[in-house]
């Protein structure tokens, strides 16, 4: 029984996952994830018991690995340590996309419980290391504002792959920060779409975190698109992420038009264009 144990209980993570992502928390009971096992439901209150305990389970390895994330930066010099945050809060978000999407989804659950407020502590600690020592009001608010561009993209740009998503999602953070603050590797960042030395790579690509840093990435203005001059104003057209991103939120009733437009950096009239049912 010990033996089979920590398999079960894995499985019934991974199923209960699945079906928080297709159908929402609250309406996946845990009788569907005990048929979707061939289980008795009796089988997966014994590992976890209740709904609830599921969900727990299945955010602590993206707050763990946050708050060891947190852990380390905190040794860092406070100039390196905002770089340390940025670029591994990034990578951490996206190897946890699937939590997280759940997460906000039903955030409500968690908005009394200890685990939204563990949440709130790694967010304020993050929020803290990204300011640096001493920090004026405005640098506060610009390090809230960079912790909120390395997480919320993930949400809404769920199609884009992960090695692009980065490139863009680093893009943000670097243009608030537009001074020679290293990165988390040592290294002063370029301007938005360049390498560590200000410029781009041969093949259209740009240095993250300098010499022994990740490599280089695809940069560009989304999934796919490289090079050329970027559209100033809003664009009248959606890419087809965009799109099914526009679709999903719609549907999911968590966004109005104007909201999703905002996201997308769309105008109100192209998010009516993809969504027949708003009119």
């Amino acid at each position: 029984m010990d033996n089979a144990a920590p398999d079960t209980r894995t499985r019934i993570l991974r199923a209960a996952l699945d079906l928080f992502a297709e159908k929402g928390y609250q309406r996946t009971s845990l009788r569907e994830i005990a048929e979707r096992l061939r289980l008795t439901k009796a089988a997966i209150l014994y590992h976890f018991p209740s709904k609830e305990h599921l969900v727990i389970d299945l955010v602590e390895p993206l707050l763990s690995d946050l708050e060891r994330l947190l852990d380390a930066a905190e040794h860092q010099p406070p100039e390196r340590a905002r770089w340390v945050v940025v670029e591994g809060w990034i990578d951490v978000i996206l190897a946890h996309r699937r939590s997280l999407g759940m997460l906000f989804h039903d955030i409500s659950m968690f908005s009394h419980g200890p685990t939204f407020a563990r949440l709130l502590r790694i967010a304020m600690r993050a929020n803290e290391l990204v300011a640096g020592p001493d920090a004026g009001r405005r640098d506060q608010v610009r390090a809230v504002q960079a912790i909120a561009m390395c997480s919320d993209p993930v949400l809404f740009f769920t199609d884009v792959p992960d090695e692009v998503l980065r490139a863009d999602m680093l893009d943000g953070p670097r243009r608030l920060f537009a001074d020679s603050t290293p990165t988390a590797t040592g290294a002063p960042p370029g301007p938005a779409g360049t390498g560590p030395d200000g410029t781009a790579g041969p093949d259209g690509t740009a240095g993250v975190g300098g010499p022994g840093g990740v490599g280089r990435v695809p940069v560009g203005d989304g999934a796919g698109r490289r090079g050329g001059p970027r559209r100033t104003g809003r664009p009248r057209a959606m890419s087809p992420e965009q799109v099914t991103s526009a679709r999903r939120m719609y549907a999911d009733g968590t966004h109005s038009v104007d909201a999703i437009a905002t996201h997308l950096g769309v105008s109100r009239a192209t998010v009516y264009r993809h969504l027949p049912a708003a009119e």
